[in-house]
C-alpha cells in the first residue's frame, strides 16, 4: 500500500515544507502539480521541511490532466479533500492492500478546479469544520489529519508506533566518542 499526498498548484513553501516533513515521518509520497508558487530549492521551504528532502519521494507533474493520466489505473484510488465534500474523511475505507492511495489538496486561495471537483464528487472528502468560521483549515494541518486516518485504518504500516529511546542515546553516545 502506498500513499500519496497531492498538492494541486501550491503557492506557501512554508505549507509544502511541513507537508513534506510530514511525508517524510510518515513514508508518503509527495506529488505537487504545477504551476508551483515556489522554485523546489527555495530556501523558505527547505526550512520548513528542515533536512528532510533527501526522505521524501517527489513526483511534480506539469499540470492536473498529466497527474490525473498518470493516476488512470484501477488499483490507484483518488480522493479529492474538500470543504465542500460530500463524505467525512474518516467513513470511508483506505484498506485495501492492492490499491495506491491518493489525496489531492486544492490552491491554499482557490482549491480545486470546480469542474473538476464537480466531475469527481463521488470521490470528494471533507474534514467536519464549521464553515461560518471560517474558510477553510490549513492545508498543512489537513494533510496531516486525512494521513494520520489513512494510516490509522492501515495499523499504521511500517510506521514506529512506540519510540525507542535506546536509539536515541546509542546515537547520542556514537556522535560524542567520533
Amino acid at each position: 500500500m502506498t500513499n500519496h499526498i497531492v498538492l494541486f498548484e501550491p503557492l506557501m513553501p512554508a505549507n509544502t515544507g511541513n507537508i513534506a516533513r510530514t511525508c517524510a515521518g510518515t513514508d508518503t509520497v509527495l506529488d505537487l502539480i504545477k504551476p508551483l508558487g515556489f522554485k523546489i530549492d527555495d530556501k523558505h521551504l527547505k526550512r520548513a521541511g528542515l533536512d528532510y528532502w533527501d526522505q521524501v519521494q517527489v513526483h511534480v507533474h506539469e499540470n492536473l490532466p498529466s497527474f490525473y493520466q498518470t493516476i488512470a489505473d484501477p488499483e490507484h484510488e483518488l480522493f479529492l479533500v474538500s470543504k465542500f465534500g460530500t463524505t467525512v474523511y474518516s467513513n470511508r475505507d483506505y484498506t485495501n492492500s492492492d490499491h495506491e492511495y491518493y489525496f489531492l489538496f486544492g490552491k491554499e486561495t482557490t482549491g480545486l478546479p470546480a469542474g473538476f471537483e464537480q466531475q469527481h464528487a463521488d470521490q470528494t472528502i471533507r474534514i467536519p469544520q464549521n464553515d461560518d468560521h471560517i474558510r477553510a483549515l490549513n492545508v498543512s494541518n489537513t494533510c496531516a489529519i486525512v494521513i494520520y486516518e489513512v494510516l490509522r485504518q492501515q495499523q499504521f504500516g511500517s510506521l514506529d508506533q512506540v519510540h525507542h529511546y535506546e536509539h536515541d542515546k546509542l546515537a547520542a553516545y556514537k556522535a560524542k566518542m567520533g
